[in-house]
């Protein structure tokens, strides 16, 4: 996939996982991208985050302590203001069943850890139409 260098410049990314070694990793390749990485340890943390900074997209870990990955997509997906916001799930697990129960909620993807560069940034150009124009 070729992805030039600043088609991504500004984005608002949002990565919620309990992992400081995901949020890193994941920070680290979108930085590179120029998008703006937002991150959270827990569904509580990113609800209050998510409604002060709008990202454009939300990639949501399932296992979590407190509130989980499914919790956190539905509270989202239940917010009128946020309902089109594109949330991915990541999971360590690549089972049907998680797939579909982050259908349920309103996923609109899934990726399992560990994801690579070109996996984020598909998603991102998959889910966010702004991203060769805004």
């Amino acid at each position: 996939m070729n992805v030039s260098a600043n088609d991504l410049a500004g984005l608002k990314v949002m990565v919620i996982d309990d992992s400081k070694t995901i949020r890193r990793t994941a920070e680290t390749l979108l930085k590179k991208e120029g998008c703006e990485v937002l991150t959270a340890v827990d569904g509580f943390e990113a609800l209050a985050k998510i409604s002060d900074q709008k990202p454009a997209i939300i990639f949501v870990d399932i296992m979590m302590p407190r509130l989980d990955g499914y919790q956190t997509c539905a509270l989202i997906k239940n917010n009128p203001q946020f309902r089109a916001t594109p949330v991915i799930m990541l999971s360590s697990k690549d089972g049907l069943f998680d797939k579909a129960r982050g259908r349920i909620v309103g996923a609109e993807q899934y990726l399992t850890k560990p994801f690579t560069r070109d996996e984020l940034l598909g998603a991102i150009h998959r889910h966010v139409s702004t991203v060769s124009n805004h």
